[in-house]
C-alpha cells in the first residue's frame, strides 16, 4: 500500500524542487510560530526600549535564511535547523545595534566594580542592597540595571570566545558545518571550549547551576528561580555576577 504524503510535505517538495514562491510563502506562515517562540524567550531579558517587532523582524530574516539553506538530505529536522538560524539572526542583529542606553551601560560597569570590591571586603557575595548603598542608588535601580544589562553580557562573552572565529554568530546559535572547518580550526575551537569549561569550574555551585540552566537548558530567569526557590531578581544577580567572573577569567587567558 502506497503511503500518502501530507499537504505540508507536498509544499516542501515544491519549494525544494523549484523554489516555488507560493510554496515558500506557505512555509514561512507554517513556521512563523517558531519565530514567535524565540522572540518571546529572548525579549523577556531585554530592556523595555527594545521593540519586540524589531526582534521579530530579525527572527523572520533567520527563518527565510533557514528555508534557503536547509538541506533535507541531512539527518536533521527543519525545526531544529531553523531554531539555530532564527536565534543566530536575532543575536547577530542585537549585537550590531547599540540598544543599551549609555547611562545603563555605565551604571552596569559601576555595579560590577563595586560588587567585586565588596566581595573582597566581605569575603562573600554582596547583596543588591549593599551595592546600592555603596553607590548611592536604590535597591530597585541596582536590580533593574542588572536586568537590563543581562542580555548584553552573554553577547560579550560570545564575542570573546569567538575572537578568531570567522563565523558571525556566537557559539550555540548557529549550526556548525564540520565539513567546512579545517583541522586547525576545529582544534582552536576545542581549546576555546576547554578554556570556558575550566573558567566555569571556578564559579560557585549556585553560579554554575544558573549558567547551566540558562544556557544549556534554556530556562528563563523566572523558571530558574522556581527551580532554585529564589526570586527572579536574585537569579538575575547571580547570573550577572557569574558572567562577570567568566569574562574576567577568559580575558586573562
Amino acid at each position: 500500500m502506497q503511503q500518502s504524503t501530507s499537504p505540508i510535505q507536498n509544499v516542501w517538495k515544491k519549494w525544494q524542487k523549484d523554489k516555488d514562491q507560493d510554496a515558500g510563502n506557505e512555509l514561512v506562515v507554517q513556521y512563523m510560530p517558531l519565530v514567535d517562540y524565540h522572540v518571546n524567550r529572548i525579549s523577556a531579558h531585554l530592556p523595555k526600549n527594545v521593540s519586540k517587532q524589531e526582534i521579530k523582524s530579525l527572527g523572520f530574516i533567520g527563518l527565510v535564511d533557514a528555508l534557503e539553506k536547509f538541506d533535507s538530505k541531512r539527518d536533521l529536522k527543519f525545526d531544529t535547523y531553523a531554531s539555530f538560524r532564527i536565534r543566530g539572526a536575532i543575536i547577530d542583529g542585537l549585537r550590531k545595534e547599540d540598544w543599551l542606553p549609555r547611562t545603563v551601560r555605565d551604571r552596569a560597569k559601576q555595579i560590577e566594580v563595586i560588587a567585586e570590591k565588596l566581595e573582597q571586603e566581605l569575603k562573600r557575595e554582596p547583596t543588591s542592597s549593599e551595592i546600592a548603598e555603596e553607590l548611592g542608588l536604590t535597591n530597585k535601580e541596582v536590580e533593574e540595571t542588572i536586568k537590563d544589562s543581562l542580555f548584553a553580557t552573554p553577547l560579550s562573552i560570545e564575542e570573546k570566545i569567538n575572537d578568531d572565529d570567522d563565523r558571525k554568530d556566537g557559539i550555540g546559535y548557529i549550526l556548525p558545518d564540520e565539513k567546512a572547518r579545517t583541522p586547525e580550526h576545529q582544534l582552536l575551537q576545542k581549546e576555546k571550549m576547554e578554556d570556558l569549561a575550566e573558567a566555569i569550574k571556578q564559579l560557585n555551585d549556585k553560579e554554575q547551576l544558573v549558567i547551566s540552566l540558562f544556557y544549556q537548558e534554556e530556562l528563563t530567569l523566572t523558571e530558574i528561580g522556581e527551580v532554585m526557590e529564589l526570586s527572579t531578581s536574585r537569579i538575575s544577580q547571580i547570573h550577572s555576577r557569574a558572567v562577570f567572573k567568566l569574562k574576567k577569567v577568559l580575558s586573562s587567558l
